[in-house]
């Protein structure tokens, strides 16, 4: 019988096969392979930023069919959005609605508030720590009134555009960076397709913030599907709604409250609106009254002279 090697050797001889073959591929889970140490720690000095904003759509009580038809549509266009139900507006709004951020696990809120059927005040928060503005909601135009021609991919990221007056005053370039979080649909979100086919146009006017969203249209009649980097003639854009206007009331540093940032100096209630209106009708109405009187008067100090032939066919 042949001697027995040592321990020792037959380790040297492991060592010496192992250097010889290739290097161990790394262990493989359900997510891929997993990273050595070393890669964590090279990919740890290079931050990776990923984008997971979530907003929360909800609506007070008693609103309007036109108003819960815009907040539809809003939800139709922002597929990173969660609708929930509706909320008492009175009382301690601000903290329900918190709450209810932090359930949903949302960081944003659109909170669409109605007051006496008519009145409609949007809340646009920044959820838990704001900051958080309050707006006023005019011209409110849906998709079902409006019955426009452009229609674009449900579900794509739209292209955000603002007006150059949002760099003049801070209070703009806050809202325009609310917008901008808000508005603009996360990329690779699970809901969203990696196309851009729509835009949302924010313009300021009168000191007020107009939205539009337009589809855009290329043709393809050609041979060529494609279009040239730059080639903006061919392109053009098509109307697709919803319409409204937004009125800034306030800003408040904290999430539905708080210091307030800002105040609009503009800005009249549509309550003292309707109140002068009625003021109007009812100055027409006292004047219709002061002419009456006046017209007795006149006649009283002005007496008709006695006609004396006014008898005179009786007879």
């Amino acid at each position: 019988m042949g001697k027995k090697r040592k321990h020792s050797e037959t380790k040297a001889a492991e060592n010496g096969k192992k250097e010889e073959t290739a290097p161990e591929r790394p262990e493989r889970t359900l997510f891929g392979f997993k990273t050595s140490p070393e890669e964590l720690k090279e990919n740890a000095s290079t931050p990776f930023f990923r984008n997971k904003e979530k907003v929360l759509v909800t609506c007070s009580r008693r609103i309007s069919f036109r108003y819960r038809h815009l907040m539809m549509n809003l939800v139709d266009l922002l597929p990173h959005c969660k609708k929930d139900n509706k909320v008492e507006s009175e009382g301690s709004k601000g903290a329900d609605l918190n709450e209810l951020v932090e359930l949903r696990s949302c960081s944003s809120c659109l909170f669409f508030e109605c007051r006496k059927g008519r009145d409609l005040y949007l809340w646009m928060a920044k959820c838990p720590n704001g900051p958080s503005v309050k707006f006023l909601v005019n011209a409110v135009h849906t998709m079902e009134e409006l019955k426009l021609t452009g229609n674009h991919l449900k579900g794509s990221r739209p292209i955000l555009t603002f007006s150059s007056n949002f760099d003049k005053s801070p209070h703009w370039k806050l809202l325009k960076e609310m917008i901008t979080q808000v508005f603009a649909t996360p990329k690779d979100h699970r809901k969203s397709k990696p196309y851009h086919d729509h835009v949302f146009v924010f313009s300021i006017a009168d000191d007020h913030i107009w939205f539009r969203n337009y589809q855009i249209s290329t043709d393809h009649t050609g041979t060529s599907q494609k279009l040239d980097r730059g080639d903006l003639e061919k392109m053009t854009l098509i109307e697709v709604g919803p319409r409204f206007c937004l009125n800034p009331i306030k800003i408040f540093s904290g999430s539905f409250g708080g210091p307030t940032l800002y105040e609009n100096p503009f800005y009249v209630s549509p309550n003292t609106i309707r109140s002068m209106e009625k003021r109007q009708k009812a100055g027409k109405y006292a004047k219709k009254v002061k002419a009456k009187t006046r017209k007795k008067m006149h006649e009283m100090e002005n007496p008709l002279e006695i006609d004396e032939f006014a008898d005179m066919w009786k007879e």
